[in-house]
Parts: C-alpha cells; structure tokens; sequence
C-alpha cells in the first residue's frame, strides 16, 4: 500500500470535493480518500501493482484541477 498527498489549486465549492472523491473512488487499486476542502489537498491510499500516482494525479488534472504538488510514501 503506498500513501499520496496532493495540493491543489484552492477549491471553490463543497461539490468540487464530491467530484474528487467519486472519481478517485472508481479507480481500481484506490482503497481510500480524503479531500481536505480548507487546505485543498487530497489524500489517498492506493496499491501500486494497480495503479500509480502519476494516474492519479492525471486523473485530478482531466477533472479540471490543477495538481500543484504530490507526494508518496509507502505505508
């Protein structure tokens, strides 16, 4: 299991956070999320064979949210 951190633009509505959330959730080897809407970071928990956190990043940024800075760590 491998941990990522990523700070976001700052993000404008409660609905921004859903948006995140839903679409992190729906990708395969995601296990757990966290959007903090105040400080406008995600954290997420994943499995590296399934997916990396380059895609993860890449998928923030097609939602329309530009991914400032990230950060792994294994668990």
């Amino acid at each position: 299991m491998t941990k990522v951190t990523m700070k976001l633009e700052d993000l404008t509505c409660p609905s921004c956070m859903a948006k995140i959330e839903g679409a992190m959730l729906k990708t395969k080897g995601v296990r757990c999320v966290k959007v903090l809407f105040n400080a406008s970071k995600v954290k997420a928990e994943f499995e590296e064979e399934l997916v990396t956190a380059d895609q993860l990043v890449s998928k923030i940024e097609k939602l329309g949210y530009p991914v400032l800075s990230s950060k792994t760590a294994a668990m």
